[in-house]
């Protein structure tokens, strides 16, 4: 026994290691988000893939000349930016100016993401942030509108009834569309809201594939039905219609941009929920999805800390501990 050399491998860390990858993930992102896609594209037609196709684009070009500006190689290959780009035209309804969503993008990208860091390292949901950012700088995109209406191609008519959101609907006291509608297909609001069942499938997708888990869209889901309950609204609504879905399943679960722990997802959901519906009741009915989860992506880094797991062996400081084992006085294993 003593002849035999002891081989050790010596490699840095990390020392668990996974077969996922950035790409393998943003692939599946996409493939979970290809139902509701077909659902607003069979409603919508050529608006609808003429939005999303612009917003590839921007995202793809937007990437490349921030990348390349700050002397960073070309990360597009990881497939972020196109889940950006995707989820930016999901935002927007389907008569939205072509220059409005490429410009949403370029703010997502550009700034939300590269500027603050690169993937990783942003602190707000990219697609969140140019959505939301289009509704504070409108003023500049109502301008922009004059100078770039002649560049608006024709790709048919629109029935502008479909337009009107569910959620609008419901604050004017208006004639709602059944429920089955709203969780079958309905074509009102943005191309992201046109199914329930899409986004349901598309979420399960990711949670059998465990890119997320179950306590931020579980706690958002319940939070925006019990609160809703209790400001005398119908909760399946707010449920089903509007971008609740969609946030609770493909925005609020950014893994950057969301806590660690599950004690902290759920308090990240539950805020989320409660805003959610303070903000459809109180104020406006539309995009409080989007500013109730940027409102919350500023407070992670204090949900992180506050419900972080103790280190290894880690003791109290206002306990006092044995000089032998190091374990706090009066335990015995």
């Amino acid at each position: 026994m003593a002849d035999k050399k002891l081989s050790l491998t010596l490699s840095s860390s990390p020392h668990l290691r996974s077969s996922n990858t950035v790409s393998s993930a943003m692939r599946d992102v996409l493939i979970a988000l290809c139902p509701v896609t077909l659902v607003s594209i069979y409603f919508f037609k050529l608006h609808a893939v003429f939005l999303i196709l612009v917003c590839l684009a921007a995202a793809a070009i937007t990437e490349l000349v921030f990348r390349k500006v700050m002397n960073k190689p070309s990360s597009l290959n990881d497939g972020s930016a196109m889940v950006t780009g995707l989820l930016v035209a999901l935002c927007f309804g389907p008569a939205t100016a072509w220059w409005t969503a490429a410009l949403s993008t370029f703010i997502g990208v550009g700034i939300a993401k590269e500027l603050m860091g690169g993937l990783g390292w942003n602190r707000f949901n990219p697609a969140l942030f140019g959505r939301v950012s289009v509704i504070l700088l409108l003023p500049i995109f109502s301008y922009l509108s004059s100078i770039f209406a002649p560049l608006r191609p024709y790709l048919g008519e629109i029935d502008m009834v479909t337009q009107a959101t569910p959620l609008a609907l419901l604050k004017q006291g208006a004639a709602m569309p059944g429920l089955l509608n709203l969780f079958l297909a309905h074509p009102g609001g943005a191309l992201g809201e046109t199914s329930a069942l899409a986004l349901i499938l598309g979420g399960a997708y990711l949670l059998y594939k465990k890119h997320i888990t179950w306590e931020i869209p579980g706690s958002m889901i319940i939070a925006v039905f019990v609160v809703s309950l209790i400001f005398g609204q119908n909760p399946l609504y707010h449920v089903l219609a509007g971008g609740l879905l969609i946030g609770a399943f493909f925005m609020a679960t950014d893994w950057v941009t969301s806590p660690i722990t599950a004690k902290g997802k759920l308090i990240f959901g539950v805020a989320i929920g409660i805003l959610i519906v303070i903000f459809r009741v109180g104020l406006g009915p539309t995009e409080g999805t989007a500013f109730s989860i940027l409102i919350m992506n500023a407070f992670v880094p204090y949900i992180d800390r506050i419900t972080k797991r103790p280190k290894f062996g880690e003791v109290a400081a206002s306990q006092p501990t044995t000089a032998t084992t190091g374990r706090p006085v009066g335990k015995t294993s």
